[in-house]
């Protein structure tokens, strides 16, 4: 096929009128059954370097990507264009993804996304053998380097199934971000023969700016004042979910249509945001990393970060969301010299677990066969660690994936070599180096937008004119009146977190806490009562927890008052209930106990060990007062939440009519997503 024939189909099915002339570079080579890395800046159309030659194959084209909301975004495109698109992943039911997985069985399926944790599981790699694949794509491909910005595990399982595929099979990995050592090891692990296309990643719209701080305070007063200097809308990136949150609400409070976005939200509530961004509803989206990548709108008209990131990369690819419409787009970075540096440093020096963590998982799999639920609970590790441990076994040839009645176990190797966790300590270093070199582009005296692009490995960069390095407006200071500084306290008073717990599978609804453990003093005061043997706690935390009460519950009317028996506090959280329910004037009860001995929630580092600590741990003394009553459950603080949740299904079976958690303080997380 010619470039001119491939553009007289790329006109009727795709409504472009032609190719862009590495995008018809890239068609070729895969036309020819070649393997191609390709480097563009976000925005330049890498889809269409894979969705245009998948029409015209026979088969099915097999697209991994992590990002449910680019397939989303992408599936229901193609379809409006008639081209039989779909995507597996888990926020559909078993169901949706089974009748998918047997429609690409029969062949009715052009393209087909999935999530690459699918590769986890045997049953899909029994799946894939059935379908007629015709091309396979790598999307974030950095993803699948150990020395990238975003390396999950899970990508290293599709080098596995690059790797049974012929010599002359199409294959193309897409990233918009990936230093020159990066690029080496993705073409190291999609095969031999593999050539690499790397783009211009100038972006001529961006003004690049830093905003030096002196405090956290400093930030929220510059966004309430000019957040709404600025045309359109766009986002605004924090280090943490909890600061998703608190930010989104100052913005609200501030008057500014505002929402937060992160992993803990339920996938109806993060589409419906999604949604909601393409359709301009709010000035700004509040997020964590998890929202942008693959959010097909081009006309977002500025970027925020709050915190410093881990690497120019993760920057770059992280502004690269906005102003892809090519219009005037402003990036701005919050840096505090005195405090940021610690988030990140946290992230870079946690991002491999402990050579003794390391032993303790390989031990475990000494002994015998076990899955990775297995090794959590017997463990006690993080799920996130317990799969970078799995992944590295692995890469290093100490354990073997197999597959038992369809789920992933593993087993030690015989005469498996020693763990080189050397290799983690260059791979730590390298990060550090990567951090230090986003200190210098914030100190840089030159172009800012050149800078990222040398560091990307771009050979063709240019001053860009349009940052405030170039045009000389750096700014060093911001400038604090006496009403902000009133306006931010006032919000730290009236600032109740929600906490997400409602689901199908009980009657316990969202909840609220009248502060942030770590943003004002509730945290210290607590503490002081809890540790330090201070008593009760104190009439002003009671005040606290019933304006949360009334704000957030309104004209709600609630029958009985629980509290949540506590392991350790002894009658604290109980008397603060009763205090509660005198000034509410609800019926109090006592009657909800521990059955079993519980250890402390905060000793277990996963979900899975924290819900068998609590599982089937409470009983209802009175179960005639329970039925069709709506129920104020109080604590003091909430973290993971499972013991709430647990309490809530068990009330629920006795049939509550609805539980509703009401708590002094929300625990301020680390996770970034």
């Amino acid at each position: 096929m010619t470039r001119t024939e491939a553009e007289v189909i790329l006109k009727r099915v795709f409504k472009l009128e032609g190719f862009y002339d590495t995008q018809w570079a890239v068609i070729e080579k895969i036309f020819k059954g070649e393997r191609i890395l390709l480097i563009e800046k976000t925005g330049y159309g890498k889809s269409l370097c894979f969705q245009f030659p998948a029409t015209q194959f026979e088969g099915t084209t097999i697209i991994f990507s992590p990002l449910i909301a680019l397939m989303r975004d992408q599936v229901n495109k193609l379809k409006q264009l008639g081209i039989n698109a779909s995507c597996i992943n888990s926020n559909q039911t078993l169901n949706e993804n089974n009748r998918i997985i047997s429609d690409a069985k029969e062949n009715k399926i052009k393209i087909l996304y999935i999530a690459p944790e699918r590769m986890e599981n045997a049953e899909w790699l029994e799946t894939a053998s059935q379908i007629k694949i015709s091309m396979l794509v790598v999307d974030e491909a950095h993803c699948i380097s150990m020395w990238g910005h975003d390396f999950r595990p899970s990508y290293r399982r599709i080098v596995n199934l690059v790797g049974l595929l012929p010599a002359k099979f199409p294959i193309l990995a897409t990233t918009a971000t990936a230093t020159l050592k990066v690029e080496e090891d993705i073409k190291v692990q999609i095969g031999k023969n593999v050539s690499s296309i790397r783009g211009n990643l100038l972006r001529n719209n961006f003004h690049l700016n830093v905003i030096e701080v002196k405090s956290e305070d400093e930030k929220y007063i510059w966004l309430g004042r000019n957040i709404n200097r600025f045309e359109g809308n766009g986002l605004i990136y924090t280090g943490t979910r909890s600061n998703a949150e608190i930010y989104a609400s100052w913005l609200e409070f501030a008057g500014i249509p505002s929402v937060a976005y992160h992993g803990d939200l339920d996938g109806a509530t993060r589409k419906n945001i999604e949604k909601g961004l393409i359709e301009n509803r709010w000035k700004c989206i509040v997020s964590t990393n998890a929202l942008g990548m693959g959010i097909d709108k081009p006309d977002i008209r500025f970027i925020i970060h709050t915190q410093i990131p881990q690497s120019p990369i993760h920057y770059y690819q992280e502004i690269g969301r906005a102003g892809r419409d090519g219009k005037k787009t402003y990036k701005i970075l919050f840096y505090n010299s005195v405090e940021d540096i610690d988030l990140p440093l946290a992230f870079i020096n946690g991002s491999k677990p402990s050579l003794d963590k390391y032993d303790k998982i390989t031990n475990l799999i000494k002994k015998k066969i076990m899955g990775e639920t297995d090794l959590m609970l017997a463990s006690n590790l993080s799920s996130m660690q317990t799969r970078v441990i799995i992944a590295d076994l692995i890469e290093q040839k100490i354990i073997n994936e197999t597959f038992v009645r369809g789920k992933a176990k593993f087993e030690y190797r015989f005469l498996a070599p020693k763990l080189n966790y050397k290799f983690f300590e260059e791979l730590r270093d390298a990060k550090l180096k990567e951090l230090a070199q986003m200190i210098e582009y914030i100190d840089t005296k030159t172009c800012r937008m050149k800078f990222l692009c040398d560091y990307l490995g771009d050979k063709y960069s240019e001053n860009c004119g349009k940052c405030d390095v170039d045009n000389d407006k750096i700014i060093k200071k911001v400038i604090v009146q006496e009403e902000w500084i009133k306006k931010l306290e006032q919000f730290r008073l009236n600032n109740f977190p929600i906490l997400h717990f409602q689901s199908k599978d009980s009657n316990l609804i969202n909840g609220v806490a009248a502060s942030y453990y770590g943003f004002s003093k509730v945290g210290s005061t607590i503490h002081k009562c809890k540790y330090e043997n201070g008593g009760d706690f104190p009439d002003e935390l009671v005040q606290l927890v019933l304006d949360a009460e009334r704000k957030h519950y309104g004209d709600l009317k609630f029958d009985l008052i629980l509290y949540v028996p506590p392991t350790e506090s002894g009658d604290l959280v109980k008397n603060f209930a009763i205090k509660i329910s005198e000034y509410l004037n609800i019926k109090f009860s006592n009657a909800l106990i521990k059955c079993i001995k519980t250890q402390p929630q905060k000793i277990f580092q996963n979900h899975l060990a924290k819900m068998r600590n609590v599982s089937d741990s409470f009983l209802y003394l009175n179960i005639e007062e329970i039925k069709d009553k709506s129920i104020l459950l109080i604590d003091d603080i909430y973290d993971s939440g499972t013991t709430i949740k647990e309490i809530g299904r068990y009330l629920t079976l006795l049939g509550a009519k609805l539980i509703a958690p009401l708590v002094i303080a929300k625990t301020v997380g680390g996770n970034i997503k």
